[in-house]
């Protein structure tokens, strides 16, 4: 298995031509996006018609069958670019629960419409807000009724809802007071919420723009084909694409990371304040010096453990791992870049500010880096359970 940390020509080729796509949407087009709380329709569009979206479906259902490796490195050069992949990283990681775990007919009816961009897979319905992290409390029920399944309660913080055709849902099919383990019961299904009735999504307002939102079911009925392998077993089919998750979101926070340093790099260079440019001050220099060596230390640990899954090993450390140091290297990126600019860090119109909200969200998105933490304590080194 290569477990090479250099990149092959291909490789390298993609990111570029990444970063070109990305450069064509310009500060301005964030900037106006952000303050609407719009969604960046033009550049989704664009990037799936260009096939990056489609990166990991095989290439018997119309994608080009690329590793999480490759996908890692298109959604790190959204960012880099100084977009925001959070618009679109969903479809790579809810891919993995479909092309692992779903049935040769629900593949056929779905991957290649996701591929072509006739259908958007976008929403992931999982996090409520009575459980939290602890995703075997959710009380979202899923009652099998005849050839449906009829969906009761609420999920909060989903994103991408109003502008998705399907959406990931985990619901409990079985009461968790007749399961032997509290993470049976779980049960995984592809919905198509088009139009669908009983659902109601209220958007909410958040520190970032990611079209988030509370959703209400109220006797949603959804057909039993849609459920995603056998019920009951869905807690382990999300778990089993978390490491995905892991890896892809450690791009997007390697991403951030890159435009930070850049950014105050090139700030810093030509801004004179006391007869010289601010970047030769050690107080200036140093800090972005260190998240520079933070980003790229945390880039091999996202390198590694993306080798390990495309090789089909166990990686679970390793993903954790990655999407900690990532999140942190990019924080620490994100404070140099702001403190360096001063005043002008604030101003919309650099854009640092913009940047770094949607930054800090990694420290505790799509997973707590306190949690991260805890796993290795308790899974890595063998410590007693934290919590």
């Amino acid at each position: 298995m290569d477990m090479t940390f250099t990149l092959t020509d291909e490789q390298r080729a993609l990111k570029a031509a990444v970063y070109d796509l990305s450069k064509q949407f310009p500060p301005e087009y964030w900037r106006e996006l952000d303050a609407k709380r719009e969604y960046p329709e033009a550049f989704v569009n664009a990037l799936t018609k260009a096939g990056y979206l489609a990166a990991l479906i095989p290439q018997e259902y119309g994608g080009p069958g690329l590793g999480i490796l490759e996908g890692s490195l298109i959604l790190e050069e959204i960012n880099h670019s100084g977009g925001n992949a959070a618009a679109c990283h969903a479809q790579m990681y809810i891919m993995g629960t479909l092309l692992r775990h779903g049935s040769p007919e629900q593949k056929r009816r779905y991957l290649p419409k996701i591929a072509s961009g006739d259908l958007r897979l976008q929403a992931f319905g999982v996090t409520e807000p009575n459980s939290g992290s602890d995703t075997t409390k959710l009380q979202t029920t899923a009652v099998r009724k005849g050839d449906r399944y009829v969906v009761n309660g609420q999920k909060i913080f989903i994103s991408r809802v109003l502008q998705s055709d399907l959406m990931l849902l985990l619901a409990r099919t079985t009461p968790v007071e007749q399961v032997k383990k509290k993470t049976d019961g779980l049960s995984v299904f592809l919905v198509d919420i088009r139009g669908i009735k009983g659902l109601e999504v209220r958007p909410l307002r958040m520190m970032m723009n990611h079209s988030t939102n509370a959703l209400f079911f109220d006797n949603m009925e959804i057909p039993a084909e849609g459920l995603i392998g056998e019920e009951s077993k869905g807690f382990s089919y999300i778990l089993d694409g978390m490491n995905a998750e892991r890896i892809l979101v450690a791009a997007d926070s390697l991403g951030d990371g890159r435009w930070f340093i850049e950014k105050a790099v090139a700030y810093s260079s030509q801004r004179v304040v006391f007869g010289k440019p601010i970047g030769s001050n050690q107080g200036v220099q140093f800090p972005i010096a260190k998240a520079h060596m933070a980003v790229e230390a945390a880039d091999l640990m996202r390198t590694k453990a993306a080798r390990l899954f495309d090789g089909g090993l166990p990686c679970g450390p390793e993903a954790n791992m990655a999407k900690y140091l990532a999140a942190e290297a990019a924080w620490e990126a994100a404070n140099a870049c702001i403190d360096c600019h001063g005043g002008y860090g604030y101003a919309e119109e650099y854009d640092v500010e913009r940047k770094f909200r949607e930054a800090r969200l990694y420290k505790t998105a799509p997973i707590n880096n306190n949690l991260v933490l805890a796993y290795i304590g308790e899974h890595v080194l063998g410590m007693p359970r934290s919590y």
